[in-house]
């Protein structure tokens, strides 16, 4: 009974919590300028290109070679910022907005171990984690087993958000694409840096919420194994913005009304079909099974008012071989309360790939 009470608090938690970030006036709603018009075609049509059969095509992805100022040092490790040029291609960067342009990472590696001896984790952002602080956080206490944290900002976040926006709420359905795509692309360079340049022995990519969406499609498509590790989060964007808390937090007049000036007027219920339509391009089971499936892990909450569970079981069953860790609580406080969960995950899934060859 009591456990029953405790679940049922951590559902009501994300919901008041929802409530007051995204149904009062405090803070404007997403999507509020609309779909993004001539943007959204270019996208639909460069994500399908992400699937499997052309997968492989785009590899081995432009090296980044990032700019590094050292921010503090120790005896036992040391903390570098770096800025690096997107390796987005010229369409994607015309229509990312200048101040994404540089991006920017955090890279906290132990000292006194070569790379070839140590793993290196990517840290992708959550929806509104605009600095390096709270990832860093998570993978500080992983310096004792050999184990870096790479943190990148993402582009629309930080101090790559347009001037334009308001926080974490994007202003056209467009933008949602064009972040998830540019983190990719900016992620696979980094793992392909971190391999080529610093010599890794192991590699894995992690994210919590939308972090993990982008983390699950970085580690489908890396052609090597990695680390696959997306914490409370989806299969597809659908879910977060169509069936969770973040349907309150969406536009839908502002998009209906910019549907009604392009084509016929359009009920709030087909508008909210053509969200689905655009947002199934983010679906995860539509790409490749990562090349060591037993090395995905994904934690989710039992009680998460975000996160269905059916969401998280889909990417299951299109992932033979992956894992599910289920911590008890809600979406807000699990981010809160179970990063020793999350660091267990990060350290197990890097454990189930091989060491690579050091060359000769």
């Amino acid at each position: 009974m009591v456990t029953a009470k405790l679940r049922m608090l951590h559902y009501v938690l994300d919901h008041v919590y929802g409530a007051f970030m995204h149904r009062t006036k405090m803070s404007p709603q997403f999507f509020s300028r609309g779909w993004g018009g001539k943007q959204l075609e270019l996208l639909e049509r460069m994500i399908n290109q992400l699937f499997p059969e052309a997968a492989g095509k785009n590899w081995p992805p432009t090296l980044v070679r990032p700019i590094w100022k050292t921010v503090w040092e120790s005896k036992n490790a040391c903390l570098r910022e770096g800025v690096f040029r997107t390796p987005c291609d010229e369409q994607l960067l015309s229509a990312l907005p200048p101040e994404s342009h540089n991006a920017r990472v955090a890279f906290l590696v132990p000292k006194s171990v070569p790379p070839q001896k140590m793993a290196c984790v990517v840290h992708l952002a959550g929806t509104g984690d605009h600095s390096f602080e709270r990832r860093l956080r998570l993978g500080g206490p992983l310096l004792k087993k050999n184990i870096a944290t790479m943190v990148l900002e993402s582009p629309f976040y930080g101090q790559r958000r347009p001037m334009m926006q308001h926080g974490a709420k994007l202003l056209c359905v467009s933008d949602l694409l064009l972040l998830g795509k540019a983190t990719i692309e900016e992620s696979r360079s980094l793992l392909h840096w971190l391999d080529t340049e610093e010599g890794f022995g192991k590699m894995g990519v992690c994210g919590l919420s939308m972090g993990g969406v982008h983390a699950a499609m970085v580690g489908s498509l890396h052609p090597t194994p990695v680390a696959t590790l997306p914490f409370l989060s989806p299969h597809s964007a659908v879910v977060a913005f169509c069936e969770g808390i973040l349907q309150h937090a969406t536009a839908w007049e502002a998009l209906r009304k910019d549907l009604a000036v392009q084509k016929a007027a359009m009920t709030l219920e087909e508008v909210r079909e053509r969200m689905r339509n655009v947002l199934s391009l983010t679906d995860v089971t539509r790409f490749p099974i990562p090349k060591n499936p037993n090395a995905v892990i994904f934690v989710s909450a039992t009680d998460d008012g975000y996160i269905p569970k059916h969401s998280v079981l889909e990417l299951q069953k299109a992932w033979p071989g992956s894992e599910v860790r289920w911590v008890t609580g809600g979406h807000v406080s699990s981010f809160l309360l179970h990063n020793g969960e999350f660091r267990r995950a990060i350290v197990d899934g890097l454990d189930r790939l091989d060491w690579k060859e050091s060359p000769l």
